[in-house]
């Protein structure tokens, strides 16, 4: 099978253009031009877009793409520059009048922003990823503290090297050590959730702790304590930085989506009714399974349901 998809993917390479040719002398028109006027507005059309580009044989197209891999640290006024740039290298390289075509100017000015800032976020994430959690870093002990603060309002740390850690699921008296896999970006996505989600933080919190399926209670008797911070740090943290990287959560919001996989983890877990711990690393591949499929489809919307049930 290999070979016959191999086969077809040589002979669509080679009749690219002309099919393009084609279609361009019938609709006049050329095919980024179809792709803006005729896919919705948002992922879907950015998505053609950019497919469109990196399929282009047109030398100035690719310096346009390569340039575009490198814009990950441009001010507002440096983006708006660029974009306009692309822009109007397209327009001139296919021949397209900017007066008598206005929403194509529009259209692939809104899908270089959403290329721009997916690059911009994707270099973010990364960059906190690599960071490591350095306790001679006051801002970065100023961030524990401000977790401990959202997660335990009404309970001062005794000092700063404590088993009062282990309520809120870091497994040893030091926080520090936890952060190993994901670095700041694990701290920092628990305390934008536990900040602005303090209720739903509250509650997953708490079922860490349910009789049955919490993740506490749910420990062999010989097996290390592991719960809320670790558990997400390591694994809804890293799904997502994973799947991000694979270019398949290519529009939507970073932050928003580590709330929303915070949430959506957090029912599965309870709905799949584990009979201990062990069966984390599969429930995990499942739930990160689940969310692949939905991203295949570009129309995928996440809504964040806030009702979290009490169990």
């Amino acid at each position: 099978m290999d070979w016959i998809t191999r086969t077809v993917s040589m002979l669509l390479w080679y009749l690219r253009p002309l099919v393009k040719w084609f279609l361009r002398q019938t609709t006049r028109l050329c095919e980024l031009q179809r792709v803006c006027y005729g896919e919705p507005a948002g992922a879907q059309r950015t998505l053609a877009v950019e497919q469109s580009l990196k399929l282009s044989r047109n030398k100035q197209i690719s310096v346009i793409l390569s340039n575009l891999d490198t814009q990950t640290n441009l001010s507002e006024q440096e983006t708006k520059k660029f974009i306009e740039d692309s822009v109007n290298s397209i327009m001139k390289t296919k021949s397209i009048k900017p007066d008598l075509h206005r929403q194509f100017v529009s259209s692939m000015s809104a899908c270089f922003k959403h290329m721009i800032g997916y690059r911009q976020i994707m270099h973010r994430v990364e960059t906190l990823r690599c960071e490591a959690y350095d306790e001679n870093k006051l801002d970065h002990e100023v961030q524990l503290l401000e977790l401990w603060r959202l997660l335990q309002p009404n309970t001062d740390l005794d000092k700063r090297v404590t088993k009062q850690w282990q309520v809120i699921g870091f497994q040893g008296d030091d926080p520090k050590t936890d952060f190993r896999g994901m670095g700041m970006l694990g701290l920092q996505n628990l305390i934008y959730f536990a900040r602005e989600y303090s209720s739903a933080a509250k509650h997953i919190l708490s079922h860490s702790h349910h009789p049955k399926f919490g993740l506490f209670t749910a420990l062999p008797s010989d097996t290390p304590s592991t719960s809320y911070s670790i558990i997400y740090i390591s694994s809804v943290s890293a799904i997502l930085s994973s799947i991000y990287l694979l270019f398949q959560l290519f529009y939507h919001l970073y932050i928003f989506c580590f709330s929303y996989l915070f949430i959506e983890f957090d029912k599965f877990w309870l709905e799949m009714e584990p009979r201990d711990i062990m069966e984390f690393n599969r429930i995990r591949d499942l739930f990160e399974s689940n969310l692949r499929s939905q991203l295949e489809d570009s129309r995928t919307c996440f809504k964040l349901q806030l009702y979290i049930d009490t169990v």
